[in-house]
């Protein structure tokens, strides 16, 4: 595996999955039996994977509805809201000064939760896809502005090609399925 080309970026890290763990734990006392589900996605969910080191959760919970009463939860373990991050399908929030987690609120009425849980476990289960994602995100890492590191969410340079890349793992992970 190549060395990530920005400095925010590092090579996979097995503590990124006590991470989660521990973050867990905390977001299970927070939601208690509205959580259905909660896993660890993104990026550091998958061994090999270079990626910035932030843990990505989806938590699982029947409506989102109520944004309100889920912030108000969230903002209890240190979470900020980030409406621009939002969307129909997912509440999205960070935590920490210098950020550490993600978490995505989603229900089963969206496929949010599925294409997320999907894309993981293929890429997990076929380490050639792991490869070509690598070198995907660090092709355009390499032409991506410096401005644009503050944060990689918003960057097109960065996005380039992602979109296809994911749409093609989820295909075949529908197949394989």
């Amino acid at each position: 595996m190549s060395e990530a080309p920005n400095s925010k970026f590092t090579n996979y890290q097995g503590s990124w999955v006590k991470k989660f763990e521990e973050e867990k734990k905390k977001l299970l006392v927070v939601f208690g039996d509205l959580a259905i589900e909660i896993q660890h996605i993104g990026n550091t969910s998958i061994p090999g994977m270079s990626a910035k080191p932030i843990i990505d959760i989806a938590v699982l919970i029947e409506s989102i509805d109520d944004i309100d009463k889920i912030v108000s939860m969230l903002n209890s373990l240190g979470y900020s809201y980030e409406p621009s991050m939002s969307s129909a399908e997912r509440i999205f929030f960070r935590k920490g000064e210098s950020v550490e987690y993600h978490v995505s609120v989603a229900c089963p009425a969206h496929t949010f939760w599925l294409r997320q849980i999907l894309f993981r476990d293929y890429l997990r289960s076929h380490s050639e896809f792991v490869k070509e994602y690598e070198e995907l995100k660090n092709g355009n890492l390499k032409v991506t502005p410096e401005e644009d590191f503050e944060d990689l969410s918003f960057s097109e340079v960065y996005n380039r090609g992602k979109s296809e890349f994911v749409k093609k793992v989820l295909d075949l992970a529908e197949k394989e399925k």
